[in-house]
């Protein structure tokens, strides 16, 4: 196999707690640092609000919430990232963005069964780059189609 013939996947490198987890950068709508939150009553408790982004009402999940992992207080390095699952923008409140990188998709292994405290439906897949692993994060389970629509109820 020549170089070009290798599959590369550009990724979003972030960070929540000690793990490094990735998104392909064609899902990502952008980086934002965190800014205050409109609370919406009746949301799930990881869904920390909506955020007007450039006239867009985005939801905002916090992944440690999510992942069922411990909380703590934003930082300068919390950024949120605005992805789009299955056709909905939303805000992800993650510890830090690191990093993009070009991962070879040889090294990606399938997840084991469990990784830390993240249930493993939501990882993709683990991947090598030298001293690192990173956990590729599966989007489309992150929030099942129930937290879809009602999040495109908070979202009209």
């Amino acid at each position: 196999m020549s170089e070009q013939d290798k599959q590369m996947l550009k990724v979003i490198v972030f960070q929540i707690k000690d793990e490094e987890y990735t998104i392909p950068v064609e899902q990502v709508g952008s980086i934002e640092r965190i800014m205050p939150i409109t609370r919406v009553p009746g949301t799930k408790p990881f869904v920390k609000g909506v955020l007007n982004l450039r006239g867009v009402v985005t939801p905002i999940i916090d992944l440690r919430e999510r992942f069922e992992i411990e909380s703590t207080d934003n930082t300068e390095q919390t950024r949120i990232i605005t992805v789009t699952i299955q056709g909905l923008n939303v805000g992800l409140i993650v510890d830090a963005a690191n990093d993009v990188l070009d991962l070879d998709e040889s090294t990606i292994e399938p997840p084991p069964e469990v990784i830390g405290t993240v249930e493993a439906e939501y990882i993709q897949g683990v991947a090598k780059l030298d001293q690192r692993l990173l956990i590729l994060l599966n989007l489309e389970k992150v929030l099942s189609k129930e937290d879809v629509h009602l999040l495109n109820k908070v979202h009209v």
